[in-house]
Parts: C-alpha cells; sequence; structure tokens
C-alpha cells in the first residue's frame, strides 16, 4: 500500500504524482533522502518538495471562506443581471436598480473575498514546497458544522508549535475524517517558512 504524503489518499500501485492532489509521490522501495519518519512522527522531503499547483484549488474546496466567497460571487451574478434587466424595462426600473446594486455589491465582496483566500492558500502551498519542519502539537479537532461539501462536514484542526522560545499557532481545514493522526495531544510534523513562522501547516496536509 503506497499512501500520498499530501492528502493521505491510498494506491495499491505506485503513482508518480498523485491523481486526488497533484502532489508527487515516492516508491516504497526507494529511500526519499532523509528517513520517512523519526519516531511517530514523519519527516518530510528536503525541500524545495515538488507539488502542484492544482492543490491550491483542493484547499480552498475545504476552506468556508472561500466557499462563502463563490456563494457570494454566484449571487452577485444573478441579482446582477437580473437587475439590469429589469432596469431596461421603464415599469420595472424602480426594482431593477435596487436589485442591480445589490448584485454588484455581493458580487464586489465575493471576488474580493476570493482573491484573499487565493492568496493565502498559494502560500500555504509554499510552505508546503519550501517550509521547514518542526515538532507540533494537536491543541483542538472541531467539526465546522456551519459549512457543508459534498454532503460532509470539514474537520478543523488546531496546531501550535514552538520556535526560538516564541510559540505559534495554526489550523487546517480537511473534509477527511479526523482519524487517530489528529487528536487533542498529539504529536505532528508541522513546516513553516523560516523568516515567516505564522505561515505553516500540518505535514502531510490533512
Amino acid at each position: 500500500m503506497i499512501v500520498c504524503p499530501w492528502c493521505g489518499t491510498n494506491y495499491t500501485e505506485f503513482q508518480s504524482n498523485c491523481k486526488n492532489c497533484g502532489g508527487i509521490m515516492q516508491a516504497a522501495e526507494e529511500p526519499a533522502g532523509p528517513a520517512v519518519s523519526t519516531g511517530s512522527i514523519p519527516v518530510p522531503p528536503p525541500a524545495p518538495r515538488e507539488i502542484s499547483n492544482q492543490y491550491v484549488w483542493r484547499i480552498m474546496t475545504t476552506d468556508g471562506w472561500s466557499i462563502a466567497a463563490l456563494v457570494f460571487t454566484l449571487l452577485g451574478g444573478i441579482f446582477g443581471l437580473v437587475g439590469a434587466g429589469l432596469t431596461l424595462g421603464f415599469v420595472t426600473a424602480f426594482v431593477g436598480i435596487p436589485f442591480m446594486a445589490l448584485g454588484f455589491a455581493w458580487l464586489i465582496l465575493g471576488v474580493s473575498l476570493m482573491v484573499w483566500r487565493y492568496n493565502r492558500t498559494l502560500k500555504v502551498v509554499e510552505v508546503l514546497r519550501d517550509g521547514v519542519s518542526a515538532r507540533g502539537e494537536i491543541v483542538d479537532v472541531q467539526e465546522n458544522f456551519s459549512v457543508r461539501v459534498n454532503h460532509r462536514h470539514p474537520w478543523v484542526i488546531r496546531y501550535r508549535f514552538h520556535i526560538n522560545g516564541e510559540t505559534y499557532t495554526g489550523e487546517v481545514s480537511t473534509l477527511n475524517p479526523a482519524g487517530r493522526d489528529f487528536r487533542a495531544g498529539n504529536v505532528v510534523c508541522v513546516l513553516f517558512l523560516p523568516a515567516e513562522p505564522q505561515w505553516n501547516c500540518i505535514y502531510p496536509h490533512p
């Protein structure tokens, strides 16, 4: 059994890249630079690590802000088009103008949120590609019932780690069920950018 280190997808045969997230995979019989694990904590291969930019979209599908941005963008587009159509008619213009204004406002809000979350997710991919590893600890695991994707609620995993006497925290969202590896108090591997430790992520990304 071969497991993708980026998203946890299982394969019975070797794949050069994960079909689910696009991340590069290492054959079980081939060493991946350093040891695969230290104790029970996985250690990533040395940076830079190959990871598909398409992984950005996979992360965003479990992000509540990104989903909200998509909803606002769609509603804004619909209301804007309906409002513009009603505005063309003299009798319905008094209804169309408020519809169009509300639609444009939602559209601007949705697009702004989407750009913000996209840029943040690009930073997460940078962490997975170039980050340095540290020992961390799971603080809390909660199911986010305010968001529903494909009939599932994402899990929010919060963690912390210590670098040079400073404590940093972070969180990741995943649609995969939180198993034994992601329970409060468990030790995990955290990747972070040395110049910006506030940018960090669990490895492998759940």
